[in-house]
């Protein structure tokens, strides 16, 4: 249609996604998000929502991006959960060396940020941690570690799969994350199974 401008919107969800990860939900202005996408305000509030709303949907964006790659590791689980695990954990690694991408990571920079989030993005940012949870410890059951240690792991590998994240912000080496990674591992391998 002439006179209107055209743009891609999922180019424009996927620049604002950055822009969150990059800076973080209170540190990022409507102008950077103007600056990020391209697009001046009232076409970011026409066409994206708010804030709140951009937010809520670069969300659901990283999780998804992330969440099939999730999956596709760990589909391995029920022959080799160690295995499955690594391959998680490599999913988060490959993400934190790609120099293309923000240090860090959406999920752990939103969960930090939950006191000052609406609590509508809160419980949404709540909600994708669960989902990390819920993925490692369906995968541990299949691979047949009694229910107890697979709740037990997966929260502890939710929890360093998060601190990789924060850990890369603040300077650790890839020796250092790969470090952490194989404590995690050594200590799964030693779980009974069922």
């Amino acid at each position: 249609m002439a006179g209107k401008k055209q743009f891609d919107m999922d180019t424009a969800i996927d620049a604002a996604m950055i822009q969150f990860w990059r800076d973080g939900y209170a540190d990022t202005s409507l102008g950077d998000l103007s600056r990020a996408t391209g697009l001046n305000r009232s076409s970011i509030y026409s066409s994206l929502g708010d804030k709140d709303a951009l937010f809520l949907r670069c969300l659901d964006l990283y999780a998804a991006r992330y969440g099939e790659k999730y999956d596709a590791a760990l589909e391995c689980a029920a022959s080799d959960p160690a295995a499955a695990v690594r391959a998680f954990f490599d999913v988060t690694l490959e993400r934190i060396a790609d120099p293309a991408l923000p240090d860090g990571c959406l999920i752990a920079q939103s969960a930090m940020a939950i006191p000052v989030l609406s609590p509508a993005v809160a419980a949404h940012a709540e909600q994708a941690l669960g989902f990390q949870h819920r993925r490692l410890r369906t995968a541990l059951k299949a691979g047949r570690l009694t229910d107890r240690d697979a709740d037990a792991f997966a929260v502890h590998a939710a929890a360093v799969n998060q601190s990789l994240a924060v850990m890369s912000r603040a300077g650790a080496s890839p020796a250092q994350l790969l470090a952490i990674v194989g404590v995690t591992l050594d200590a799964l391998s030693q779980a009974p199974r069922a």
